[in-house]
């Protein structure tokens, strides 16, 4: 790759041979991505039937190889299994100079892939802000999404020039704050999910045949409110101080499985509004009372 060690990166003067380890959820859509940024998807590893089928539906060009087969075929080596096995699977593959490693996790740096680059390979951290759920649409939403980006000096210009490529925003995040970025991501996404099912389960127990219809009007517009204003945006019980309400909803909740969560999450809630001025100190004493944790509470 050329680059301009000032200014924006410049786009590959020619295509890359691109080796992807594995053909999972990720791998399979960042490697089409890849491909259709210019690149050459030469060789793929897959053991399970799924990870098969998506490297035939994703990279139709690629040869089926074991991970050490695919790292030796490829310019640029795609590594994409899950988290704990980046560090053992990047030291058991072979590694030149010449080559770019890159990884897709989150949580992780660059020091990761440092078996690598002890070989003479250009090393780089690639996080797509994106959730993957193996369905057809996953490619077409990695068009706009922020990309983290962990590299040294040459490395994470190359990094950024990929996710250019494919069409990304790339983000810059230290090798020390991987860990706290990718929790934040989490903490958005992923438990977004877990409360939102939690919440069709109750309305499902209370007789509400399409919970998620229900709640996609609600739940959506919440969520454009949270990202265009912040804790302005902020509505509901927590936000007027209405300890009553929230000592009924607690009430309801007991024995669900989520009471103490909606415990916790209230007092976060709760927290938050008193720092933005959405709730006034004199209202928030009632209601954190309430949401005090029974074992927290002084004995009469």
């Amino acid at each position: 790759m050329d680059q301009q060690r000032s200014g924006a990166p410049q786009r590959p003067a020619s295509r890359l041979a691109v080796g992807v380890v594995s053909a999972g959820r990720v791998g399979s859509v960042v490697g089409a991505a890849l491909t259709r940024a210019g690149h050459r998807v030469v060789a793929a590893s897959a053991v399970s039937d799924a990870s098969l089928a998506r490297a035939a539906r994703h990279l139709p060009g690629a040869e089926i190889l074991p991970p050490p087969d695919v790292a030796a075929a490829a310019e640029l080596v795609l590594v994409a299994v899950p988290d704990d096995a980046i560090v053992p699977l990047v030291a058991s593959l072979p590694a030149r100079p010449g080559q770019i490693w890159v990884h897709t996790s989150g949580a992780l740096g660059v020091e990761a892939l440092r078996p690598a680059r002890d070989a003479g390979a250009l090393t780089v951290a690639l996080a797509p802000a994106m959730t993957f759920t193996g369905r057809d649409e996953d490619l077409e939403r990695l068009n706009g999404i922020s990309w983290a980006v962990t590299g040294e000096a040459e490395a994470r210009f190359v990094g950024e020039a990929l996710v250019l490529e494919m069409g990304g925003d790339p983000e810059h995040v230290d090798e020390a704050d991987r860990a706290r970025y990718h929790a934040a991501l989490v903490y958005a996404a992923n438990h977004l999910m877990t409360l939102v099912n939690d919440a069709a389960d109750q309305l499902r127990a209370v007789g509400v045949a399409n919970p998620e219809r229900l709640m996609a009007p609600l739940v959506s517009a919440s969520l454009d409110n949270a990202l265009r204003h912040g804790d302005a945006a902020l509505t509901g019980p927590v936000s007027r101080g209405d300890a009553g309400t929230v000592a009924r909803h607690l009430a309801a909740l007991e024995g669900t499985g989520i009471a103490e969560t909606y415990r916790a999450m209230a007092r976060r809630t709760a927290e938050r509004a008193l720092d933005s001025g959405r709730l006034k100190s004199a209202d928030a004493e009632g209601l954190l009372d309430v949401l005090a944790h029974p074992d927290e509470k002084e004995a009469p």
